[in-house]
């Protein structure tokens, strides 16, 4: 008893008075520190993959991406494609849609509206030249639709700017110039040539890695198409995937072959054999590649479209 009674007159009156300031504020806080844990996000929309510990919702089409639980660690890292530029009519390569991409976006718990860009048209003989393709967004990025290819024969030699700029086209009088790229979403596309009499050849577009080149005067009546800019990897999936190559551009009657489609979707111009050719090859679906420009024989004029873009989301849904 004796033992007891010394261990009890060693409480301080200040331990007793830290024992007093322990008011349900500070236990309900304690309580929360020791036992709430981490709340990892939930959300739906698009097509869900995994990754490890972490969710990716691909959107290869326009939708919702709805967060139903904010997690702790309230971010998420995206990639926004937009749809890549037409090819010109006998002319430039479209240019990629703009490439847009970034770690430690805020979210909320609250439905983001997801635009998927498509590919803009190629241009048709006589008629139309390169479309610009159409703008991807989700929550405050917007990436630009990728510049059409410049025309021949559509009274448009320039390419147009966008997310990537289109190639340009010589139009029968004067080389054009290559379209500029929106800054920090891509690169410009390349300028066509003119080097006398029947010898030309049109620019190749802007990819999301690199310009579009441009053509070259060649040996007689003939020029060298440019080619287009390559595109941009990421692993944003878990894989590395390479995306918004430019378009080839156009070449004139057969000892260059057309210009050739950018790393990651960018279609080719098409090649040209003296008596008949194939069709200018459009940009990968959800790449957003641009179009490849037409060639001067009668099946191969007209330009193909622009490939559509994608937008995806990754975030932690679990322990990593």
């Amino acid at each position: 008893m004796a033992n007891a009674v010394e261990k009890l007159n060693t409480i301080a009156i200040t331990d007793i008075e830290k024992v007093n300031t322990l008011t349900d504020d500070n236990i309900e806080k304690r309580s929360t520190l020791e036992f709430a844990g981490t709340v990892y996000t939930v959300a739906t929309g698009g097509t869900i993959t995994t990754d490890g510990s972490y969710k990716v919702h691909t959107f290869n089409s326009s939708g919702t991406f709805e967060v139903t639980t904010l997690g702790t660690d309230a971010v998420v890292r995206y990639l926004t494609i937009a749809g890549g530029g037409g090819g010109g009519t006998i002319g430039g390569g479209g240019g990629a849609g703009g490439y847009r991409t970034a770690t430690g976006m805020s979210v909320s718990a609250t439905s983001y509206s997801v635009t998927v860009g498509a590919g803009g048209a190629g241009g048709v003989v006589w008629t139309s030249g390169g479309i610009d393709g159409s703008d991807s967004v989700f929550n405050s990025i917007t990436s630009d639709g990728g510049g059409g290819g410049g025309s021949m024969t559509a009274d448009q030699k320039d390419g147009h700017d966008g997310g990537s700029g289109g190639g340009g086209a010589f139009d029968a009088s004067s080389a054009g110039t290559g379209g500029s790229a929106s800054a920090g979403q891509g690169y410009d596309g390349g300028d066509s040539v003119y080097g006398g009499n029947s010898n030309y050849a049109q620019g190749g577009g802007g990819g999301s890695g690199a310009v579009g080149t441009d053509a070259a005067a060649g040996p007689g009546n003939e020029g060298d198409p440019g080619d287009g800019g390559d595109g941009l990897a990421s692993d944003i999936t878990g894989s590395s995937v390479t995306r918004g190559g430019g378009g080839g551009g156009g070449g004139h009657i057969n000892a260059y072959e057309g210009g050739v489609g950018g790393s990651g979707g960018g279609g080719n111009s098409p090649l040209l054999p003296r008596v008949t050719g194939p069709p200018a090859v459009a940009g990968t679906a959800n790449s957003g590649g641009g179009g490849g420009g037409g060639s001067v024989r009668p099946e191969s004029y007209n330009g193909a479209a622009g490939g559509s873009g994608v937008v995806i989301i990754r975030y932690l849904f679990q322990a990593a």
